[in-house]
């Protein structure tokens, strides 16, 4: 027999103290680029994890972040757990109510905020009924900010960390011990926690790393440009550390032209974000030298069009996953089976559009939501998507909200409409509550924007159902305007015209300056929904 170690993050965190200490954690300030590396970040994290102890934070208390991508946040990643506590990554972009309600369910004791985003959280902090203490990161050196409340709850994170002894790091002897928790977007009603174990953080770390996952190694220079409050940064934090590849942090500028400076300029062989990134970022990027082998996508639907064109003007297409909060985030990557080698570049970049197979350990299928039959992989079936595996929800924090989320036989039902085809390449159809119903047919939102996407004067789109006295639903569509371009209504239905059936097309096209986006830079449909609520077509 073998032996039976627990799987914990600290085992993670020695490997990067002994193996990489010189490896780079670099992260962009508003001064210039801040250098910095394992070894040291090691030290600082250990005494951050004597700080945790001095400051009172209970043995499993909820430490929370409310910061930007630095080195800092990562030495909360595996200070908090590392000794026991639990890591709650707070969303920078939530509105007051969201954010007080998230503190308080999780019960957060003390809250690591970076000073710029400090005005941000300060003025709801007596709402925040169990924080004691909050602690500010100063990322704003070379900044003119306003000075800090004169308040004992504040601390300052450098002063407590410089007379701190180093902790050992040795108090985790249970791998289902909770390591982190996140909250859902809270796109309908108030968000749900998602609780993360040690042993779910480490599998799905080693699950990264595979090689027709991301095939991470101490060879890559990583950029999470995703958030490290959406879902942990994807997990590409703790991966990172595991193999020892450098990591670049974009800190808090991740406009177009910063992504695509800091990629060039520092060899990024990986970088990640949602969709509305890349879009800003791919004529940055055209043309240019860089060293980039993989350029990953999540969060919703990548359109053909936008990956089809990194292959054309950067050389190497998007690679999309599919995931969510509650599958930590990954379930599902994008590769090309070498069943399919041989492939058109057309028929290729069709496959690329998917949301590729099941990640390693996750296992997936689809169902009739109704009768809850399950459903064939016949790439053409559509129903609920159902999720399960070693990191992926059983429950939500503290919440009886969420027992309809699971079926009883233990699976997560993830609100997504998909369809399999026997290769088991996952085809996202929708989300269950952006389909269309039409006179008793579903239109699919995700198809429809995939197309306006790919005409040539198109920046964004997203597309809604509007309230029709005939079909009782019918599509709208939010369309932005690439710059110095014109588009009337019916060219945009005409494009679609050849595209998808008629009885498809939009009957209704608004034109905006923007569209809307949630606090992880999707588009925000809700919000669409409630400007056009009053929208009545014929």
């Amino acid at each position: 027999m073998m032996q039976a170690g627990p799987l914990t993050l600290d085992v993670i965190f020695r490997r990067a103290e002994t193996l990489w200490p010189s490896k780079q954690l670099l992260t962009a300030t508003p001064s210039g680029v801040e250098s910095g590396a394992y070894g040291p970040w090691a030290q600082r994290t250990r005494r951050l994890g004597t700080v945790l102890d001095e400051l009172g934070v209970s043995a499993d208390g909820r430490v929370a972040t409310f910061g930007w991508n630095t080195a800092r946040h990562l030495e909360l990643y595996f200070a908090a757990p590392c000794t026991g506590r639990v890591l709650h990554t707070l969303n920078i972009r939530l509105f007051a109510d969201q954010l007080t309600y998230i503190a308080n369910h999780a019960e957060d004791e003390v809250i690591f905020c970076d000073r710029s985003l400090l005005p941000l959280l300060w003025p709801h902090i007596d709402q925040c009924k169990t924080v004691r203490h909050v602690v500010v990161m100063d990322d704003t050196v070379g900044s003119i900010v306003p000075e800090l409340p004169d308040d004992a709850r504040l601390l300052d994170y450098e002063a407590l960390i410089a007379v701190a002894e180093p902790h050992p790091f040795e108090c985790v002897t249970d791998e289902n011990r909770a390591a982190s928790m996140c909250y859902t977007s809270g796109t309908t009603g108030d968000p749900k926690g998602v609780v993360c174990s040690h042993r779910s953080v480490v599998l799905h770390s080693l699950a990264i790393c595979l090689a027709d996952v991301l095939g991470l190694s101490e060879t890559d220079v990583i950029l999470p440009v995703v958030p490290m409050f959406h879902a942990n940064a994807w997990g590409l934090c703790q991966a990172a550390a595991l193999v020892g590849a450098d990591l670049v942090f974009p800190g808090a500028d991740t406009s177009p032209a910063a992504i695509a400076n800091l990629i060039i300029e520092h060899d990024v062989t990986l970088a990640a974000a949602v969709p509305t990134i890349w879009m800003g970022t791919e004529p940055l990027l055209a043309g240019r030298r860089h060293r980039l082998r993989t350029i990953v996508s999540g969060g919703s639907a990548v359109p053909r069009s936008l990956s089809e064109q990194y292959r054309r003007e950067v050389g190497l297409p998007i690679t999309q996953g599919w995931g969510m909060t509650e599958t930590s985030p990954l379930g599902s990557m994008g590769r090309l089976r070498s069943s399919l080698a041989d492939l058109s570049d057309d028929d290729r970049a069709n496959v690329l559009a998917m949301q590729g197979i099941p990640a390693p350990l996750v296992e997936l299928r689809i169902a009739d939501p109704e009768t809850g039959e399950i459903l064939p992989w016949d790439g053409e079936t559509s129903g609920e998507l159902q999720a399960r595996g070693p990191w992926i929800a059983r429950s939500y924090y503290d919440d009886e909200r969420g027992t309809a989320s699971f079926t009883a036989d233990g699976w997560l039902r993830t609100g997504d409409v998909a369809a399999i085809n026997p290769g088991g390449y996952l085809r996202l159809v929708d989300r269950t509550k952006d389909l269309i119903k039409s006179g008793g047919e579903w239109i699919s939102s995700v198809e429809l924007e995939d197309h306006l996407m790919a005409h040539p004067e198109v920046a964004e789109a997203a597309v809604i159902a509007v309230r029709s006295e005939r079909w009782m639903e019918r599509p709208m569509a939010c369309v932005v305007v690439k710059d110095g371009a014109t588009l009337t209504p019916d060219q945009v239905r005409d494009w679609l015209a050849t595209r998808v059936a008629r009885w498809w097309l939009p009957d209704a096209v608004e034109f905006m300056d923007e569209i809307p986006k949630t606090s992880v830079g999707k588009s925000s449909k809700k919000d669409l929904r409630n400007r056009f609520a009053d929208r009545l077509l014929p």
